[in-house]
């Protein structure tokens, strides 16, 4: 699992019929700076700004909801901001002004 702000979210009208009913955000790694952002299905209702945690790969299809749809990542929890870490709230892009900005 990799410890990810949204920064964002993708509008697709055609796409994959396992894809339908999920929303596609755009998240960017918080522990390691040089990562770049990634789209991952959301399953948990994620928003702009929040911390989340995010499965890849194969584990990304490994949730029951997630099972043979076309995803290598897939936020699968919110992190609670009065328990995350300070250090993590320091890591947001939003603080640094190094976020994507939001997609309609």
């Amino acid at each position: 699992m990799e410890v990810c702000e949204v920064v964002g979210s993708i509008t697709s009208s055609a796409k994959d019929l396992k894809l339908i009913g999920f929303k596609l955000m755009i998240v960017k790694p918080v522990l390691s700076p040089l990562d770049t952002a990634f789209v991952a299905v959301d399953v948990v209702g994620s928003g702009v700004g929040e911390m989340v945690l995010v499965a890849r790969g194969s584990a990304a299809r490994e949730i029951a909801v997630t099972q043979g749809v076309p995803t290598d990542a897939t936020i699968i929890a919110l992190v609670d901001p009065d328990q995350s870490d300070p250090w993590l709230r320091t890591k947001r892009s939003s603080d640094t002004g190094q976020g994507v900005s939001k997609h309609g």
